[in-house]
């Protein structure tokens, strides 16, 4: 290959490292005695799934593990690969192996795009090792990769790359691909914090900027203006941050709730979503502790369909650190369980007689509500005593109040409706 070919690749390819002691990051799999170093210096060449972020070294790691073991290598993209693609390779790794003896590395970016039934495909290859899978995902490979594929192969999870090995790839970028390029510590760490633990996306910028060169504060500004944050809008990711404000909220800490809804906001997260989930919060872990939480937090996503971005999205924040200093209480959320379950477990159960309602003549000569106390008419608006289930369960309690908030009065309450019902049991 010629010097301008190599300088029609992207840097980001041109800087692909060429042994595994010029990769940068993932010390928790390739330090020394760490499980894929191990895997490689014991010359034990396996299936795998390469599961992290992108631009955290999967591609670089597949290709250097082919070069390692002297193995054929054949790269597919789930994206645009099909069962085809894979037969052929299979057919190229049979010839390998007959001609050479070589294994041949099957490598399948995006391995996840892969339905269930081409996933099949290719497994009986990797059982009797006509090929070695390395498959790439940025997506749960529990969620994603059937269990027959996940059987056969071991799941290695890359982190996001710190800023700091993001700079050290940058500098040695600079010195190895573009030594005439004038570039301060400050733009280089600049550059660092916006590819977000991305070195993809961190060479991509670095080779922009030279083509701008000279690099100046407002070349490096424009550069990094249109920058993201990772928020994978079905993936793990997504997830993973739903999850964290979750807790922060039931943890009643309010910066920390803030900084995950606001994580959320600046990753393109759609502030709808964040609504729908308050509201879970205010019934789930808050509920009758502050029955204000529900209404603020309905209120909050009533402001943000009215008004959208960025007044909307003030109102969530209002309410999201209302739902983490509000008392809580997940007792109406256990009590809700619990009677769903017995509604599961308990079958189709008759309505006591009592109970029904009689809107017509035959209705009531079958006695339907005969028998049936009306509250309002009794002391104090109780009628103690009566029974509500149906009779062949007799009496349960499923809510529980907990000693705080709202709740505290509730179960005062409860406890002396309960004392009545309990002395009017007794009375012969």
């Amino acid at each position: 290959m010629t010097r301008e070919q190599v300088l029609m690749q992207p840097l980001a390819d041109r800087m692909r490292p060429t042994s595994l002691d010029g990769f940068s990051g993932q010390a928790h799999l390739l330090g020394p005695g760490k499980p894929l170093r191990v895997a490689v210096d014991g010359r034990s060449l396996h299936s795998m799934v390469l599961w992290g972020p992108p631009g955290t070294g999967k591609t670089t790691l597949a290709r250097l593990l082919a070069r390692m073991y002297d193995a054929e290598f054949i790269p597919l993209s789930a994206v645009l690969a099909g069962v085809k693609d894979v037969r052929s390779a299979v057919d190229h790794a049979r010839m390998v192996r007959s001609g050479s003896g070589k294994p041949t590395i099957l490598f399948l970016d995006e391995v996840h795009r892969f339905n269930k039934a081409q996933q099949d495909a290719f497994l009986p290859f990797v059982e009797d090792g006509t090929l070695v899978f390395v498959g790439a995902t940025t997506e749960n490979p529990s969620f994603e990769l059937n269990s027959a594929l996940l059987s056969r192969a071991r799941v290695y999870v890359l982190k996001r790359l710190e800023e700091s090995d993001i700079e050290a790839i940058l500098r040695r970028a600079i010195k190895i691909e573009l030594p005439d390029l004038a570039m301060s510590e400050t733009h280089i760490t600049l550059l660092a914090r916006a590819a977000d633990g991305d070195a993809r996306r961190a060479l991509n910028l670095l080779e922009v900027a030279s083509d701008l060169a000279p690099v100046t504060d407002e070349v490096i500004g424009n550069l990094i203006a249109g920058g993201y944050r990772r928020f994978d809008k079905q993936g793990e990711v997504f997830y993973d941050q739903i999850s964290a404000l979750h807790k922060a909220v039931r943890g009643s800490n309010p910066d920390a709730a803030l900084y995950w809804y606001a994580r959320m906001v600046d990753g393109g997260c759609d502030p709808l979503y964040v609504a729908r989930r308050i509201v879970r919060m205010a019934s789930e872990d808050i509920g009758n502790a502050d029955p204000r939480a529900l209404q603020l937090a309905l209120n909050a996503w009533d402001v943000q369909e009215r008004l959208g971005s960025p007044e909307g999205e003030l109102a969530l924040a209002q309410a999201v650190i209302y739902m983490a200093v509000a008392a809580k209480s997940n007792a109406v959320y256990t009590a809700f369980g619990k009677a769903k379950q017995d509604a599961a477990d308990s079958g189709s159960l008759d309505v006591p007689v009592k109970l029904r309602n009689a809107p017509t003549k035959l209705m009531k000569e079958l006695g339907y509500g005969k028998e049936y106390r009306y509250a309002h008419d009794e002391e104090g608006g109780f009628a103690a005593g009566e029974t509500y289930f149906p009779e062949e369960m007799g009496e349960r309690i499923y809510y529980h109040p907990v000693p705080r908030g709202l709740e505290l009065r509730i179960s005062e309450k409860l406890a002396e409706l309960r004392e009545l019902n309990r002395k009017k049991a007794k009375k012969p």
